[in-house]
């Protein structure tokens, strides 16, 4: 079972968000953030929060600007934009009575996860599946489009099969991100979960992830799982995986929670 939610983006439009509800005992809320262009009805989206959800950790998920359900224009988001959405987002399942003790981030998502931790409500683990070490790694998939975006302030972008506007003042806030200094000073347990048949973000970038990250911090390797985690019982495999590991962390929380149901 889920419940819609909105709550506004810091650049003003509403976000649209789905929460669900933790079956049984309630062991602890947390966050699910979206890759790139992706949004909460994604495979990796869905599959991860609502097997969360059956193991007793209610999951909220939201479009960022622009997405699926989400009001405004993706073109006005940004790196940064997501970042202080996904920290919006803790505020306010925090003030609803439910914080967040878990994020969970996919792809770029994962990203801005690592980026968002240190001031997100309440937070006490990270988990990221499948995220690059550098923001700058989504420019791939716009290289063909990015020079004319410099030049004339925003272009066209075919993806995912819709058509979004890629603006100058995105690629360059993308550019000016640097996670390696968030990831050092990252003061909370971290799980990075990635795929060595990864062909969308290399497994190298899981590595220098673990690498810059302090202890308490975990790698575990998403054995014949692609990036989107459309395979097959993989999702909810990820999902099982971060639930295990989040037990130490999050154990016990539910008890001071309301239920919500």
């Amino acid at each position: 079972m889920s419940e819609k939610v909105r709550f506004p983006s810091v650049v003003g439009p509403e976000l649209a968000g789905a929460i669900d509800l933790p079956e049984g005992e309630i062991r602890g809320w947390g966050i699910f953030v979206h890759g790139f262009t992706l949004g909460k009805g994604s495979p990796a989206a869905s599959r991860v929060s609502k097997q969360l959800a059956r193991e007793g950790i209610g999951m909220l998920r939201f479009d960022n600007l622009g997405i699926g359900d989400s009001d405004g224009d993706w073109g006005d988001g940004s790196f940064t934009v997501k970042v202080q959405d996904t920290i919006r987002a803790a505020a306010m399942m925090a003030e609803r009575g439910t914080p967040a003790d878990l994020l969970v981030g996919h792809s770029w998502g994962g990203a801005a996860v690592l980026a968002a931790a240190a001031e997100a409500t309440g937070v006490r683990a990270v988990a990221t599946i499948g995220a690059p070490v550098d923001p700058s790694h989504v420019e791939r998939q716009y290289d063909a489009v990015v020079d004319r975006v410099l030049s004339d302030g925003s272009h066209e972008w075919f993806v995912g099969g819709r058509t979004l506007v890629l603006k100058r003042a995105f690629v360059e806030d993308v550019r000016r991100a640097h996670l390696r200094d968030r990831i050092g000073e990252l003061d909370l347990p971290l799980l990075v979960l990635h795929s060595p048949t990864d062909n969308t973000v290399d497994i190298d970038n899981a590595g220098e992830i673990f690498r810059e990250a302090r202890h308490p911090r975990s790698f575990v390797s998403l054995e014949g799982a692609d990036h989107f985690l459309t395979a097959r019982g993989q999702a909810q495999r990820a999902a099982r995986i971060i639930s295990a590991w989040a037990d130490q962390y999050i154990h016990g929380a539910g008890a001071r929670r309301k239920d919500v149901r």
